[in-house]
């Protein structure tokens, strides 16, 4: 790595912040230093380099040709170099940081979090709520729990629960359903983000091609069952997001055919490292809470 001691630390960082962010006032702030100085790094940065990385255009700060492979990899070396950061900070081994979807979370595991509080009373968690699929070797996260194929690139993807829909709705709503076809008189609630539609579920029921009239289209799920719980419609969920409502008895599941769409929960950590005894422990707990909701479909 003699080749480092060719340009300044200070003038490569300059350079993958301006390529990230696109100008020149938005990597001064991000670096905490005047427009010029961020200038003069990336000036200096090039003349050490021997290349041009960047076109200066009405638009801002364009890579080059030559520039772009260039700042891919600084943009790869500051993510590890983050990483080794993130690793050498993290002291505590009492506090557990959970990324997790904020329906899963609002629907599933906060009803739950009281009982790893009791089993592991010295165990602080910490909740990230949030959509975006995180890596826990880039970050301060512990572990994260997602839905998809898991099939993400440099994380370590578990298989926690297979996904099933099936319809739910209020119970007032389900007193007239005596068989699958009188579902399609019933106005459905769609999750415009779902990763599935109807036509999993009408095909396990064998009403291949059939559909609902349409009452309403939320982006989110949660606000799909809350319109579900008030019988506006009947909506397509999945075990986690309606299982609490339907232990309460504020939601029926209908004829009891589930349809497997492909996706499931997966366990979200770090590739290639060893696990910590309270990941281990957490994952342990979520798969004995998952057994005690499953057996609400059995």
């Amino acid at each position: 790595m003699k080749n480092l001691n060719m340009v300044h630390l200070n003038g490569l960082r300059a350079l993958e912040a301006v390529g990230c962010l696109g100008s020149l006032q938005a990597a001064a702030d991000e670096l905490g230093v005047s427009v010029g100085a961020v200038s003069q790094q990336v000036i200096k940065a090039e003349a050490q380099l021997g290349q041009v990385i960047f076109e200066r255009t009405a638009r801002g700060m364009v890579a080059t040709e030559a520039g772009r492979p260039v700042l891919l990899a600084l943009d790869e070396g500051f993510a590890r170099l983050s990483a080794a950061v993130s690793i050498a900070s993290r002291k505590d081994d009492t506090i557990l940081t959970i990324s997790v979807a904020p329906v899963f979370a609002a629907r599933w595991l906060v009803h739950r979090l009281d009982r790893f509080a009791e089993r592991y009373p010295d165990i602080k968690l910490r909740l990230d709520a949030t959509t975006n699929l995180v890596n826990p070797a880039l970050c301060d996260v512990d572990i994260g729990i997602r839905v998809g194929n898991g099939k993400w690139p440099d994380v370590k993807a578990e298989l926690l629960l297979a996904q099933e829909v099936f319809p739910v709705c209020s119970p007032e709503m389900a007193a007239n359903l005596k068989e699958p076809a009188d579902i399609l008189a019933l106005p459905a609630i769609i999750d415009g983000r779902a990763m599935f539609t109807w036509e999993v579920w009408m095909r396990a029921a064998g009403l291949s091609g059939a559909t609902l009239p349409t009452r309403h289209v939320f982006n989110d799920a949660s606000l799909c069952l809350d319109a579900a719980i008030a019988g506006q419609g009947v909506m397509l969920a999945w075990q986690t997001l309606a299982a609490f409502a339907l232990a309460e008895g504020r939601l029926t599941a209908p004829f009891g055919i589930r349809a497997q769409t492909g996706f499931g929960h997966y366990f979200v950590t770090a590739e290639g490292t060893r696990e910590p005894k309270k990941v281990r422990d957490f994952k342990a707990w979520i798969r004995e809470e998952m057994a005690g909701t499953l057996a609400l479909f059995r």
